[in-house]
This record gives C-alpha cells, sequence and structure tokens, in this order.
C-alpha cells in the first residue's frame, strides 16, 4: 500500500467522524479549546483503535482465504463504501436532527465508536494484504483528530448542511481503495 493510499484510507475512515462533529459543532454550545481538542483526540484514539482490534481478527483467520484475500478485502471496503453512501443518500427524518451529540463525553465516546465500526471491517480486510498496520492505524487516529476538529469548528459555521456530501465522497473513497489493493493483487 502506498503512502498516498494509506493517506486516501485515512481520509475515507475519518468522514464519518468529520460528520458527527459537524453536527457536535451545529448543535453544541459553544466550548473551550480544552474540550475541543479532549473531543478530537477521542474520536482520534478510538479510529485508530478499531482498525487495530479488525486487524487482528482478520490475521487469525487470513490462513484460510489467503488464495482470495484481495477479493474479501475489496469485498469489505466496498461493502463500507456501499453502506456510506446509502446513509449519505437516506434522508433524515423530520422528527430527529442527524447524528447530533449532547455534550457528555460519555455520548462522545459512544458517538466516537459508532463511527468506526466501519474501520474495524476495513482492519480485517488489510489483514489480507501486506500493510503496515502501525502505520495505516496511526495515519487513520491522526486524520480523524484533525477532521473531527476541523469539523467541530465548520460545524459551528456552517450546520448540517454538507455533511452528507462528505459522507458520500468518504464512501466512494473507501470503494476506490478496495478497488486498488483488488488491481494490485490481479496484477501481481
Amino acid at each position: 500500500m502506498t503512502p498516498a493510499t494509506i493517506g486516501l484510507l485515512a481520509l475515507g475512515m475519518s468522514v464519518d467522524a468529520f460528520a458527527a462533529a459537524l453536527g457536535q459543532g451545529a448543535s453544541a454550545r459553544r466550548r473551550g479549546l480544552g474540550a475541543l481538542l479532549a473531543t478530537g483526540a477521542i474520536f482520534g484514539l478510538v479510529e485508530a483503535l478499531t482498525p487495530l482490534i479488525g486487524w487482528a481478527l482478520g490475521v487469525m483467520a487470513s490462513y484460510a482465504i489467503a488464495a482470495v484475500d484481495h477479493w474479501v478485502a475489496f469485498g469489505l471496503l466496498a461493502a463500507v463504501g456501499l453502506r456510506t453512501i446509502a446513509e449519505a443518500l437516506r434522508p433524515a427524518p423530520a422528527h430527529e436532527a442527524p447524528r447530533r451529540l449532547s455534550n457528555g463525553w460519555l455520548r462522545i465516546v459512544a458517538t466516537a465508536v459508532g463511527t468506526s465500526i466501519d474501520a474495524m471491517a476495513v482492519g480485517v480486510s488489510l489483514a489480507f494484504v501486506d500493510v503496515p498496520i502501525l502505520a495505516v492505524a496511526a495515519a487513520i487516529g491522526v486524520t480523524t483528530t484533525a477532521m473531527a476538529l476541523l469539523g467541530l469548528g465548520l460545524g459551528r459555521r456552517l450546520g448540517q448542511r454538507f455533511g452528507r456530501g462528505v459522507e458520500l465522497v468518504g464512501g466512494l473513497v473507501l470503494i476506490g481503495v478496495g478497488a486498488t489493493i483488488l488491481v494490485e493483487h490481479l496484477r501481481a
């Protein structure tokens, strides 16, 4: 996996956190810099840990499907990407504001976990390809922290107007990363 692909993967994995933080920024009271940094760090840490957990689970199963591992990686990433796109295209119920968080830390952690479940599935798929998983997890964590902080800041100014568009792009990026993995292995 090239550094550019790792960067795109990290960006794709961080869009859920960005969208959630955008909603948080749009709906939350004005908070201090420390609280904003802590919120971004929570999103980044959780997003960095979940692909490591998924990768460990995938490594345990990788010997059984080594001949088709690139197809598994593509399938998982495409499924996550398609689900992200479907979420972006699904209209929000009129009675419920999409992805709003309360200011409570438990709520922020729960949202960070919820937005990182996809990263665990991506971690499973990465177990089937030769990647530096610690570098990938670090890139995902750092990018997610930055995107969450960006979302919090932009949310204050832009509200929820662009959140779904960003999710759509993130889903397309995940499908593209999966296709890249597939093409690289089919050429080898």
